[in-house]
């Protein structure tokens, strides 16, 4: 699979065919009666020193894909590779060195710091478990606070004594303390307010030039993630629906998903002469449950036809990196359809089906 315009790196993270499906189990004999498909078929390739921006509306399986990624919970299929080490079915002992090059940062900064702990012991926790000097833990959980705009002297204070912002910082700490070299941000900023979002986002972007980091940044909000991702996945009932460089996603977006998803981005300013034709999707995704056959997106799509109900769409390389699942993709040409070439990580399909053009004045989205 394409790059997708990463940078010149090594492949950081290798994901191929992920599944995530988790059983319901019914009765007293505790029987499984179905499974719910969080994530389903999901594969990219993420490069050193990148930012991939992972969007898609609530419930679609973000924050599952996210931990999946980071082995808090096990995969049900297909292969993680990090850093050209296999690590899908390692062991919590096989995975200890490895912790150390990969951190999470949390969404909510209320919940995922322990109200009982000094910030000194929430920073330093990581750090104290693999085996680091206590004067050396003083020393960097000191360094670490000033380096994510608090003061040194805040060490001894106790979580409720900061803002919702200031404890994401702490987080983000944290995640720096073992030096990493993948942090993997679930919605960093979605439970703050706007003027304080700039600032996280901003302060990543510095820590990131600083220590060469590589994201994923899972978010909602598109007009976030443009300014932080080399490239954006999104994700649409457990699938990445499309996976583009970020500018070319928003100047062109090839899947009506995603093309929807961009209508609903607000304009800053009303004033500006500017016009976007809105494009409303109807009704409610699908339960992850029951996931409809063939694209699970063609219960919602306008421009779904017979083909897309029967059959999954291949994932297609329209060129630049810019690969998407549609059989009637938006804003290609019949030369570019002619020139995309099928990623040999596509799902499993009923055919070998290509996309088709469709002609934009007699099929309009």
């Amino acid at each position: 699979m394409s790059a997708a315009a990463a940078p010149n790196g090594d492949a950081m993270l290798d994901v191929e065919h992920i599944k995530q499906h988790f059983p319901i189990r019914r009765g007293i004999l505790n029987t499984v009666a179905g499974h719910v498909h969080a994530v389903d078929d999901v594969s990219f390739t993420l490069r050193e020193g990148e930012t991939l921006g992972l969007v898609g509306e609530s419930g679609c399986g973000k924050t599952t894909l996210s931990r999946t990624l980071m082995r808090l919970i096990d995969p049900t299929a297909g292969r993680i590779t990090f850093r050209g080490r296999d690590i899908t079915h390692a062991s919590r002992r096989e995975l200890r060195p490895v912790r150390t090059e990969m951190q999470m940062v949390f969404q909510d900064p209320y919940a995922s710091l322990n109200p009982r702990k000094r910030i000194s012991q929430i920073i330093g926790g990581p750090l104290e478990l693999h085996g680091v000097a206590r004067d050396e833990i003083a020393q960097r959980t000191a360094d670490l606070l000033e380096r994510v705009g608090l003061q040194r002297e805040h060490v001894n204070r106790f979580p409720h004594e900061f803002s919702g912002g200031q404890r994401q910082r702490i987080g983000v700490a944290r995640a720096l303390a073992l030096e990493p070299k993948l942090i993997v941000l679930d919605e960093p900023v979605s439970a703050l307010d706007v003027s304080i979002q700039a600032q996280i986002v901003n302060l990543l972007e510095e820590l990131q030039e600083d220590f060469g980091l590589t994201y994923i940044f899972v978010a909602h909000d598109l007009s976030v993630v443009r300014h932080v991702s080399d490239r954006i996945a999104v994700m649409y009932l457990g699938r990445i629906m499309e996976l583009s460089p970020a500018e070319q996603l928003y100047s062109k977006p090839i899947h009506p998903y995603t093309a929807a998803l961009l209508s609903a981005i607000p304009i800053p300013d009303p004033r500006e002469n500017r016009r976007r034709d809105r494009i409303v999707v109807g009704g409610e995704p699908p339960s992850p449950v029951d996931p409809p056959p063939g694209c699970v997106f063609h219960t919602r799509c306008p421009r779904a036809q017979d083909i897309c109900r029967s059959e999954i769409p291949p994932l297609t390389d329209y060129g630049n990196g810019h690969l998407a699942h549609c059989h009637f993709p938006l804003n290609v040409t019949r030369e570019e359809i002619a020139g995309s070439t099928k990623s040999p990580l596509s799902p499993a399909a009923s055919g070998d089906s290509q996309p088709q053009y469709v002609d934009p004045e007699l099929h309009p989205a």
